[in-house]
């Protein structure tokens, strides 16, 4: 069974909601998380994963725009 972990998503749309992804063989989540709000795919958003400031949060997915 594959680990998981829950990671904050920082700005845009998703601002203050949490995504739950798998992690790899490495321990690492997936580098972009795309988050399909309640518009649907044609207005999806992109999050790129980025280490956490804060001792508590180990990663973020901080909001890079609009997936088109």
């Amino acid at each position: 069974m594959a680990s998981t972990v829950q990671i904050p998503l920082v700005g845009g749309t998703a601002d203050g909601e949490t995504v739950t992804v798998e992690l790899d063989s490495n321990g690492r989540p997936p580098l972009t998380h795309h988050h399909i709000g309640p518009e649907g795919l044609a207005h999806a958003q992109i999050y790129e994963l980025e280490s956490g400031e804060q001792r508590d949060r180990e990663w973020v997915y901080a909001w890079r725009g609009p997936a088109v």
